[in-house]
């Protein structure tokens, strides 16, 4: 069975499950504590970084946004990265949008400050970066919230992995209780469309030592 290297709460390798779930794909879990770099887990992923998948046939694939387009060419019959040329631009400028810029300015300051300094052993989170990553989430759910108001979903008229990559940085804070829903109906109200998904079932029931996520982490209906 195919592997797929993770942290719990990290996004990059949330988006990763998700894919695999809508995709039906069966994966087992492994937890990989990146702080220790072990030298067997560096072979496979020099970057020392999660997600990592190995394949059925031993291929080894690093880095989330390589191992989505991967799947999506490998498995092909749930197609999340458009059909024609301008959509899958979108796509691909959605989702490094939020791999690359949310993550920087939102998740990295909040759960990357709150959570993984302390699992990591780096010492206390320093609060200016957190007042920046709340600053940062207010600008950020207006706009996915603007995105949900114009489209069926962020990317255009059928969900894409512009939808994962957000919903997995959403989940991941969320978890933590980080996420003021309050901020965009619109957001809201997509990302409870997305977190009824079937696929979204096992990053739903992960548990994390040390946290508890908020009541409405599991509710559906919020």
């Amino acid at each position: 069975m195919r592997v797929l290297y993770h942290l719990p709460l990290s996004p990059h390798a949330r988006k990763v499950r998700l894919v695999l779930a809508e995709k039906r794909l069966p994966f087992e879990l492994r937890v990989e504590k990146v702080w220790e770099r072990r030298p067997e887990y560096l072979e496979l992923n020099p970057a020392g970084t999660v997600p990592t998948l190995i394949e059925d046939n031993g291929l080894v694939i690093p880095d989330s946004g390589v191992i989505c387009e991967y799947l999506d060419e490998a498995y092909p019959d749930t197609g999340l990265m458009g059909r024609t040329l301008a959509e899958r631009v979108e796509v691909r400028r959605l989702t490094a949008w939020f791999d690359g810029k949310f993550g920087a300015e939102v998740t990295r300051n909040l759960l990357g400050e709150k959570h993984m300094r302390r699992i990591a052993g780096r010492g206390n989170p320093d609060p200016a970066a957190i007042r920046t990553g709340y600053t940062a989430l207010r600008y950020h759910m207006e706009y996915i919230g603007w995105l949900a108001e114009t489209r069926k979903w962020l990317a255009g008229a059928t969900m894409s992995l512009a939808d994962f990559a957000a919903a997995a940085h959403l989940s991941s804070l969320d978890f933590i209780g980080d996420v003021d829903w309050s901020l965009s109906a619109s957001a809201k109200d997509w990302y409870a469309r997305m977190k009824s998904r079937p696929s979204f079932r096992g990053v739903l029931a992960d548990r994390v030592p040390g946290v508890v996520p908020p009541q409405h982490y599991l509710d559906l209906d919020f």
